[in-house]
């Protein structure tokens, strides 16, 4: 999901995640939550630029925003509006 919402935005994602815990030995008020962990860092082409695993750690990462740039110019979602189609009007309805 994080590599398809880079794609999706051209830009880098970086996702963060509690690392994983052993469940209580007793129940408590809340059902136990076992985190999936791996925090990660995306590049906009959906590249895992760097991850860690489980247990408590940090991701630390370059991000080289030259690659956003290349996204966007080799895939111009931004630029391929369709004027034709729909126009914007202030809140009021005025233009």
């Amino acid at each position: 999901m994080q590599r398809a919402r880079a794609v999706d935005g051209q830009c880098y994602v970086l996702t963060a995640s509690p690392a994983r815990t052993s469940p209580p030995k007793e129940e408590g008020k809340y059902p136990h939550y076992s985190a999936w962990g791996h925090s990660t860092v995306v590049s906009p082409w959906g590249e895992v630029v760097a991850t860690c695993d489980e247990q408590p750690n940090m991701v630390v990462a370059d991000l080289d925003m030259n690659k956003v740039d290349e996204m966007r110019i080799a895939i111009p979602t931004m630029s391929q509006k369709r004027h034709d189609l729909y126009r914007l009007v202030k809140g009021n309805g005025d233009e």
